[in-house]
């Protein structure tokens, strides 16, 4: 269950040509809290001047007034971070500044490069000075090292090196540039507020700031934005679209329309529905796993017509710690999180909607506390997702294979373990009858097959990193 055990990418959101820039940054990243929360930051320009703040933490606690009125100009890009590649360390926190042949330059970015390392050691052989971790200042050296002669070539040149997912903004210090990998596994977006154009991760990002969202950002293309509009460029070759399926299934925000303009509730529910279709059981009650569960649970009701209820209660303001007490509390992990609701499980049988298991621990933790501190008679786990089998290399900090009970374990394998009375998982084909245009997502952490090649032993380099 996998508020727990899987994690977010990172969000980016860029404006270029409004008054209050920044500020509609800081907002943008407001709603993209989901998609990382161990540090932020946002970079401006003031037409000739690039201006940087950035720390970790959540959004609201970084930017204050007085840091906000320290980036000024017209145009910012801000990111989000979850850190998949590099650690979690101030100097990873993007957006990442540089000093170019060309001018200052800012790039934030969203996904994961798979030949990052290769890369590194070469441009480290020609002299480069790395000042993080992250995989996201390749990018920067690859650029600053290119021998093209105007920022778009440069861009195309090293854009054209990586092999992974990215979906990039690029602020220099007259254009904001947005560039998506040629298979689109990331969600990105083009929008437009009182003349001002806007770039962001998803469309909830726009809805906030009263933006109004024109199209997506193709795989494979660069947008250039600048005094003169908006210029497309085809600049990697796209053989296939390899959407990430898991943003539909967990990470994007339900308000949010991704890959198209699709709604992400509505494919939820949808999810939900084809769950109930395949592996009905008769119950007295359907309780979601808050909260990436309750959209799929609200399908399964209608679908079973079985009522729906909020079995466990979220508690949404703990904070980024918290002090366990030194005395031993059953089921203290979950229970800081999640509260069974005994009024309404007690005697019953509850059927329990989740997006996923991964490792599976915390979904027993889940089961033994709802049977044991909500009193149900029986405990029936549904899960609107195939099986986890595969980890992801596409900018989704995932546990490794071996730590993937699906990949280890057969369904009734993990029911007892879970200690459920019954466990389903929605059928692979289940959820493409579901995704508009099927063949268009990535779908290897469900059937180990990889849209987007790795140069050399990476899968097994990274395994061993993700560890």
């Amino acid at each position: 269950m996998n508020i727990y055990d899987m994690k977010e990418e990172c969000g980016i959101f860029g404006i270029y040509g409004h008054p209050e820039a920044a500020n509609m940054a800081y907002l943008g990243l407001y709603a993209l809290q989901h998609r990382g929360q161990e540090g932020a930051g946002i970079c401006s320009c003031d037409g000739a001047t690039l201006h940087l703040e950035k720390s970790l933490g959540y959004v609201s606690e970084i930017f204050h007034e007085k840091r906000l009125k320290r980036l000024p100009g017209e145009a910012a890009i801000g990111h989000n971070r979850y850190s998949t590649a590099g650690g979690n360390a101030r100097s990873n926190v993007q957006p990442i500044m540089v000093n170019s042949s060309l001018g200052s330059l800012s790039i934030a970015h969203n996904g994961n490069l798979t030949n990052a390392a290769a890369l590194k050691e070469g441009l480290e052989r020609d002299g480069a000075i790395f000042q993080s971790n992250a995989d996201s200042e390749v990018i920067v050296h690859l650029i600053a090292h290119s021998k093209a002669r105007s920022a778009e070539e440069k861009i195309v040149e090293a854009v054209n090196q990586i092999h992974g997912a990215f979906s990039l903004l690029i602020l220099t210090e007259d254009e904001l540039i947005a560039v998506r990998d040629s298979y689109g596994v990331r969600p990105m977006c083009m929008g437009t507020i009182d003349g001002a154009f806007v770039v962001a991760s998803e469309t909830c990002a726009f809805d906030l700031i009263g933006a109004s969202y024109i199209r997506d950002v193709e795989p494979g293309e660069m947008v250039v934005i600048n005094k003169n509009g908006i210029n497309s460029i085809r600049a990697i070759r796209s053989p296939r679209r390899a959407h990430c399926a898991f943003e539909f299934i967990y990470f994007s925000r339900p308000d949010s329309y991704i890959f198209g303009g699709t709604n992400v509730h509505s494919v939820r529910k949808a999810l939900g529905k084809q769950l109930a279709i395949e592996s009905y059981v008769d119950a007295d009650v359907v309780i979601p796993v808050p909260d990436s569960g309750v959209a799929a649970t609200i399908g399964y009701a209608n679908q079973s017509i079985i009522p729906f209820d909020f079995g466990l209660v979220r508690n949404h303001y703990i904070g980024r710690t918290f002090i366990e007490p030194k005395q031993s509390i059953r089921h203290f992990g979950v229970k800081i999180k999640l509260n069974p609701v005994q009024s309404i499980l007690k005697g019953k049988r509850v059927v329990v909607v989740d997006d996923s298991i991964v490792r599976g621990t915390t979904s027993k933790k889940i089961v033994k506390m709802i049977r044991e501190v909500g009193k149900a008679k029986e405990i029936h786990v549904r899960i609107s997702s195939p099986c986890t089998i595969s980890p992801c290399f596409y900018g989704i900090d995932t546990p490794t294979r071996g730590e993937l009970i699906a990949s280890t374990h057969q369904v009734e394998e993990i029911r007892k373990f879970i200690t459920a009375d019954s466990l389903a998982y929605l059928s692979f084909d289940g959820l493409k009858s579901v995704l508009p245009n099927p063949e268009d997502y990535c779908y290897a952490c469900f059937n180990n097959k990889y849209p987007i090649s790795f140069i050399r032993e990476e899968p097994a380099q990274m395994e061993l990193f993700l560890a």
